[in-house]
């Protein structure tokens, strides 16, 4: 699986294990930054790896800020995407099953790296159940659409 991953300056330690981790497993993924704990601007990395995931370039990405939200508010901008904030096992797994999640957030501050990697496991692990999930996740794209 191709993964996207970006964290701001609240993220970026976290972004660090994830990594580590991305590449435990073999997946293959691009690093959208940023590189150091200096202060940046949450959509300059959210906006990015979603476009990238939208056009297909990547199967899924993996965003990380202090709480998660902002970068996923951003991420959600960009038709297509269906961002996920995610702190606890039931939800990295229902946010794939019955929503086709395909960026995941997640927030450094919320969250300590041991939880962070069971969540990003479970989440890369997880598919589509489709069905009757599958209506509601193309109302919402009839709806981008428009």
């Amino acid at each position: 699986m191709k993964i996207a991953i970006g964290a701001d300056h609240g993220g970026f330690n976290l972004k660090k294990e994830i990594v580590a981790l991305l590449e435990e497993l073999g997946h293959e993924y691009k690093d959208f930054g940023t590189h150091s704990a200096d202060s940046i601007d949450y959509p300059d990395v959210a906006i990015p790896v979603a476009e990238a995931v939208a056009a297909g370039e990547f199967d899924r990405g993996i965003l990380i800020c202090g709480t998660g939200i902002g970068i996923g508010i951003a991420a959600n901008k960009v038709k297509g995407i269906r961002a996920a904030l995610v702190h606890d096992s039931f939800s990295a797994k229902a946010t794939r099953q019955h929503n086709d999640s395909n960026i995941m957030t997640m927030g450094e501050r919320v969250i300590g790296p041991g939880l962070a990697l069971d969540l990003v496991t479970t989440w890369l692990d997880t598919d589509f159940e489709g069905g009757r999930h599958s209506n509601r996740v193309g109302k919402m794209s009839a709806y981008e659409s428009k």
